[in-house]
């Protein structure tokens, strides 16, 4: 019988029991066969980000066949994995139409996943690492749906008068995305604390898990409220979204944001700036960070895409752009991005970016 709890045979087991599983059915096929139906958290329309992650045991014995049947969209994500066993035996066969992928396991047990898992834990690292910098301070600027706290830190001294900010997973899958704001918050971090100057002038807002709630239930896209984050700007009708703005209304009158980065995943890395409606400004700051790097991490090419805003869509970029008149760019690491370059992009970029800020 199918079961959202998992399915069970005298040889084998799958589970969704753990922070970041998705919320699927699953049904037995076999002793050591079962299959899992991918859906989306709300109904379609939805973007194409099938999620999935389970966990498994086995007798010794032979290999373990589970088939991922995505019910309204088609296969993005390779399966990671990561357990007890011989990985020489994993294999995953995609079905021509991409409606189906079929993942070999090895006997034992492990934890399968579209992504490698990046949720409380990791960012509970991240968060206290950098609250240990000189003049950092970790907050919480609210609560989700399910009262999961909306956590953050500022860097710098609270007085300085350029304020950064940074903002991660509005979408849960996209863990490129997190992979790289990590490298880049650590590598901005350390340059701040080696520079007294600089930790005076600017300040960072780092919010990395904006969307808790998803990320910790397996959604593709969106909140407890079933919205997209990214679509709530401006409205601000989620307590996530919200919670950023009241931090934003409550900074002191000297101090301004400057710079707005949101870091994504999609099938390719690029960046998404300003188009037309960029200013000189703008245009000076994008030069002095972005032209000319795209290919300067051999692991890690990039694009720029201009884009301009597109008034009432409500996404981060546009909100921010048209709020403060400040560059607010898209950060989208591939999905299949090299992990290493993805780190060494992120940290040659932040390492780049004061020097930027300055060519305004």
């Amino acid at each position: 019988m199918p079961g959202l709890s998992g399915c069970r045979t005298a040889e084998a087991s799958i589970a969704f029991d753990f922070e970041g599983a998705s919320r699927s059915a699953c049904a037995v096929e076999g002793e050591r066969a079962f299959s899992v139906l991918v859906t989306p958290e709300h109904a379609p329309p939805i973007n194409p980000s099938p999620w999935y992650a389970f966990r498994y045991q086995t007798q010794p014995g032979e290999p373990l066949t589970v088939t991922l049947r995505y019910a309204t969209s088609r296969h993005r994500y390779a399966p990671q994995w990561r357990g007890k066993g011989d990985a020489g035996q994993l294999n995953a066969v995609v079905a021509e139409d991409g409606s189906s992928v079929t993942i070999t396991l090895p006997a034992g047990q492990g934890v399968v996943s579209g992504q490698e898992p990046f949720a409380k834990l990791q960012y509970d690292r991240m968060l206290n690492r950098l609250a240990a910098f000189e003049h950092a301070e970790r907050l919480v600027l609210g609560h989700s749906h399910d009262g999961r706290a909306i956590e953050a830190v500022r860097l710098g001294r609270a007085d300085a008068p350029h304020l950064i900010v940074l903002l991660g997973r509005q979408h849960p899958p996209e863990v490129t995305g997190a992979l790289a704001m990590e490298a880049f918050v650590d590598e901005l971090a350390l340059g701040l604390g080696r520079n007294d100057g600089l930790g005076a002038d600017f300040q960072v807002l780092v919010v990395p898990q904006l969307n808790p709630d998803g990320v910790a239930r397996g959604h593709w896209r969106a909140n407890l409220g079933g919205r997209d984050l990214n679509r709530d700007w401006g409205e601000f009708t989620q307590p996530e979204t919200q919670a950023v703005k009241r931090w934003l209304d409550a900074v002191p009158p000297g101090v301004r944001p400057v710079l707005m980065l949101d870091f994504h995943s999609t099938r390719s890395s690029l960046f998404y700036v300003q188009g037309e409606e960029a200013d000189a400004a703008g245009e000076r700051f994008l030069e002095a960070w972005l032209a000319g790097k795209e290919t300067m991490v051999p692991a890690y090419p990039f694009t720029i895409e201009p884009r301009d805003a597109n008034p009432g869509s409500g996404t981060t970029k546009n909100w921010f752009h048209a709020t403060y008149g400040i560059p607010a760019y898209t950060y989208e690491a591939a999905d299949n991005a090299d992990r290493a370059g993805i780190r060494a992009a992120a940290q040659m970029l932040a390492r780049d970016l004061p020097a930027a800020l300055a060519a305004r």
